[in-house]
């Protein structure tokens, strides 16, 4: 249980400083000094800054994938809705960090899928299950007859990641979650619009 513990205060440190530095500028050093751990105890774990950075994503990944299940996924919640509560959990959490973190995976597609296919890798496999979990409810508001199906889920479920990820790197540069609030109000309003046999029959 202590190696156990060990490892994942590593990992949620270095997530932490990561997120505040970059990969390339957090050296293992500063994550031992912060964490209060020898350093031969981080080879004991990782055999290398890159799988430490690996493992630092995929826990940061299935951590949130967690938390996208239980916002896009909850059955008693209408499909829109949900997804509504997905943007307002962003906008929370740019709130909580003072617009400083943003998005740890799309953080890292920026600054490392152009140095390292391994990296490449892994964050695109997190995106990829990202959109999944999109695309279901996006079906789901389909098959609701709460959204046209004129345009896929899958295409859909693709434009909304990224999109919402693009919003998110403008609110960290401004300092302000307004980008992210435009294009959740854009996106509602021209993008997913109900069947147009629904459309003002309210």
């Amino acid at each position: 249980m202590k190696n156990t513990a060990t490892r994942e205060k590593l990992i949620e440190t270095g997530a932490e400083l990561i997120g505040q530095h970059g990969y390339n500028a957090t050296g293992i050093n500063a994550v031992l000094k912060t964490c209060g751990v020898p350093k031969g105890s981080f080879y004991h774990y990782f055999s290398s800054k890159e799988e430490f950075g690996l493992a630092v994503i995929n826990q940061f990944a299935a951590a949130y994938d967690a938390q996208l299940a239980e916002l896009l996924e909850d059955t008693m919640t209408p499909p829109l809705e949900r997804l509504r509560r997905y943007f307002a959990a962003g906008r929370e959490h740019m709130h909580s960090c003072n617009h400083a973190t943003g998005c740890l995976i799309g953080n890292l597609g920026q600054e490392l899928s152009g140095q390292s296919d391994t990296f490449r890798d892994a964050l695109d496999r997190v995106f990829q299950r990202w959109e999944h979990r999109l695309v279901g409810c996006l079906k789901g508001a389909q098959e609701a007859g709460e959204l046209s199906a004129a345009l896929p889920a899958d295409t859909l479920a693709s434009f909304i990641l990224s999109g919402w990820e693009g919003a998110i790197l403008r609110a960290k540069t401004l300092k302000s979650v307004v980008p992210m609030e435009q294009f959740e109000a854009i996106l509602f309003q021209q993008v997913l619009v109900p069947p147009e046999s629904n459309v003002g029959s309210a």
